[in-house]
C-alpha cells in the first residue's frame, strides 16, 4: 500500500515533481512484488484472568505539575486498586486505577501497587521521580498522521481515545493519543491567530481544551502538533514567532506532547549558523521549560546535525530518518532500513532521551489519494512481528499510527504482548546494539535492568535460515535459560550457545537469563 501522494512528497520534503515521481513509482513497483503466503498465527497467548501489573518500574515527573498515571493493568473487570507509599498531593482512584493530583517538591517515591480482582491479586514496585526528566521510558500511544492526513478532526481523536481503552491496548501502556498536522488554519483560512497571539484552530476542533480533558477522563494524555516554521508540512499555521504564546496555550489547553516538525524551517533558518539545526528546538524547549506542565517534547527532523548527538538536551526524542511512510521498499521492506539507520545511534539513548525511527504501521493504514477508508498493510504476519521486535529492542517510542477503529486480533496480538513491551520499557534505559549484520540476517543486544539479555536474530533473507548466538558474544558463560518473547514460554537451559530456525523476514525475540 502507498501510503503518499506526489503532491506529498514534495511537501514533505521540498522536492522537485519529477523525484517525487519517481520515488512514488519507485514505491508502487517494489510494493507490487507478491510476498508467498503467510497464515497470521497469533503467537501472544491471551491475558490470565488474574490481574497482572504491565506498568514499567519507574516513571518521571516535573515537581509543580498536573499528575496523571492510569495504571496499565490485564485481567477480567472489575479490578480494584491499591497504593502505598503514593507521593503527598496524589490520590489513587481504586476503581479505575488512575493516579492523578500533583507533586509540589522533588524527590523519589517507591510505590507499592496492587490489583485485585476475583481470579487473583498481582503487586509490582513503581518507583516515581519527581524532578527534571520526563519520558524515564520510551513514550506509548497513537498518532493520528498515516491513518487520517488532513481528515483529522476532534470527533475521530475522541473515538482513538474510546479505543485505546476498549481495545485493551491502554492496559499494556499505551497512552499519549496524539493529532499530527492540519488541526490548527490553513494559508486560505486567517485569522491564523487570536488577540493574544497565541495559535486558533480550525473548524474541525471546536475546542482544544475540551478535547484534551475527555482524553484526561480516560486516565489517558493528549498530544499535538506543529511546526518552528512559518507554516507546517500540510500548509497550516506554524509556531514561527509565536513560541512563547504556542507553548503557554498547549499547557493551557492540557496538552502532554509536542511533536515539533522542521517542515518550512529550512526555507528560514540561517544556513551559515553552525546551530542551525539545533536553534528552533533549543528555543521551544527553553518556553517548555517555563510553563508548570509536563510535555514531552519530540523532535521531528529527520536526522540532521547529527541530532542524536545532542536531541537529549533539547528535547525527549529524536526522528533519526525521514518518515518511514515514504521509505521505498527494495528486497525488504521499508521498515527494516529505517531501523538499521536508527539502531547505528544507539549510544546516544538513555532514559529521558530516545532515538526514535518513526510509527508503528501494521494492522491498517491510511491512503492520502482515497476517501479516507484504511486498507490492510503489504507486511507479512512475519514482518509484522519483526518490525515491533526491532523497535522494542532498539527502545524507540512504540506510537501506532493504524486504523483504531478497525483493530483485529493479529494487529492486537503484536502490538500488545506485555514481555515483549517490557525490552521496550526496561528501565535501565539501553537501547539495543548491533551484534551482527549480513545481507542475510541481522542480531540485535538489549542489556536489561535484571542482567538479562534480549536478543532478536532476525533472518533478512527469502528462505528459512538457522541463526545462532553465542554466550561469547553476549558476554556470558555457562548454562543459561531461554524463554520465547512472542510464545511467553521457556525454550529451556542452553549452554554456549542458542540456535533456532528463523521463518522468512521472521524473528526469533528471547530473553536469555539466570544460570
Amino acid at each position: 500500500m502507498v501510503a503518499v501522494d506526489i503532491q506529498q512528497l514534495m511537501t514533505k520534503y521540498f522536492i522537485l515533481p519529477t523525484t517525487a515521481a519517481f520515488l512514488l513509482a519507485a514505491m508502487i513497483r517494489s510494493q507490487a512484488q507478491t510476498p508467498p503466503p503467510e497464515e497470521a498465527v497469533i503467537l501472544t497467548p491471551p491475558a490470565p484472568a488474574a490481574p497482572h501489573l504491565n506498568c514499567p518500574a519507574v516513571y518521571g515527573a516535573h515537581p509543580g505539575s498536573p499528575f496523571l498515571y492510569r495504571i496499565p493493568t490485564t485481567g477480567a473487570a472489575p479490578v480494584s486498586f491499591s497504593a502505598r507509599n503514593l507521593p503527598p498531593g496524589l490520590m489513587l482512584d481504586a476503581a479505575s486505577g488512575i493516579i492523578a493530583g500533583q507533586v509540589a517538591r522533588p524527590g523519589v517515591w517507591r510505590v507499592k501497587l496492587s490489583a485485585k480482582n476475583s481470579h487473583g491479586q498481582d503487586r509490582r514496585e513503581l518507583r516515581i521521580v519527581v524532578g527534571d526528566k520526563l519520558a524515564l521510558t520510551p513514550p506509548m500511544g497513537w498518532n493520528s498522521w498515516y491513518i487520517f492526513y488532513n481528515r483529522v478532526s476532534d470527533a475521530l481523536m475522541r473515538q482513538a481515545a474510546d479505543q485505546m481503552i476498549a481495545t485493551r491496548m491502554a492496559d499494556y501502556g499505551y497512552q499519549y493519543v496524539n493529532i499530527d498536522d492540519c488541526w490548527m488554519k490553513e494559508r486560505s483560512d486567517p485569522p491564523y491567530r487570536g488577540a493574544d497571539g497565541a495559535v486558533l484552530p480550525n473548524a474541525k476542533f471546536p475546542d482544544m481544551k475540551a478535547l484534551a480533558d475527555y482524553i484526561h477522563a480516560k486516565g489517558l494524555k493528549a498530544g499535538l502538533y506543529t511546526s518552528p516554521g512559518p507554516w507546517t508540512c500540510g500548509g497550516y499555521t506554524g509556531a514561527y514567532g509565536h513560541e512563547a504564546e504556542d507553548a503557554r496555550e498547549f499547557a493551557a489547553w492540557g496538552f502532554d506532547f509536542l511533536k515539533y516538525d522542521w517542515c518550512s524551517y529550512g526555507s528560514i533558518a540561517d544556513t551559515n549558523a553552525p546551530d542551525r539545526f539545533q536553534r528552533p528546538y533549543r528555543l521551544m524547549w527553553a518556553e517548555l521549560q517555563k510553563i508548570p506542565r509536563d510535555i514531552v517534547l519530540n523532535l521531528c527532523q529527520y536526522g540532521m546535525g547529527e541530532v542524536w548527538k545532542w536531541g537529549g538536551q533539547v528535547g525527549n526524542c529524536w526522528r533519526t530518518t525521514d518518515d518511514l511512510g515514504a521509505a521505498p521498499n527494495t528486497q525488504l521492506p521499508g521498515f527494516y532500513s529505517i531501523a538499521f539507520s536508527n539502531a547505528r545511534h544507539w549510544p546516544y539513548a538513555k532514559p529521558g532521551a530516545w532515538n526514535d525511527p518513526d510509527y508503528i504501521l501494521i494492522g491498517r493504514v491510511g491512503d492520502t489519494r482515497g476517501p479516507g477508508e484504511s486498507v490492510p498493510t503489504s507486511l507479512t504476519p512475519n514482518e509484522q512481528y519483526s518490525y515491533m521486535s526491532l523497535w522494542c529492542l532498539m527502545a524507540a517510542p512504540l506510537i501506532f499510527s493504524g486504523d483504531m477503529a478497525k483493530l483485529d486480533a493479529f494487529t492486537l496480538n503484536v502490538l500488545c504482548n506485555s514481555e515483549v513491551i517490557a525490552v521496550d520499557q526496561d528501565e535501565l534505559g539501553r537501547q539495543g546494539c548491533i551484534l551482527q549484520q549480513t545481507p542475510e540476517e541481522y542480531i540485535l543486544l538489549k542489556d536489561l535492568e535484571d542482567g538479562s539479555k534480549a536478543v532478536g536474530l532476525f533472518n533478512l533473507d527469502s528462505t528459512p535460515r538457522k541463526l545462532s548466538v553465542s554466550w561469547a558474544d553476549l558476554g556470558l558463560s555457562g548454562p543459561r535459560k531461554v524463554r520465547d518473547l512472542w510464545r511467553q514460554k521457556d525454550i529451556g537451559t542452553f549452554t554456549g550457545a542458542f540456535e533456532a530456525e528463523v521463518p522468512r523476514h521472521g524473528v526469533a525475540l528471547v530473553r536469555i537469563s539466570g544460570k
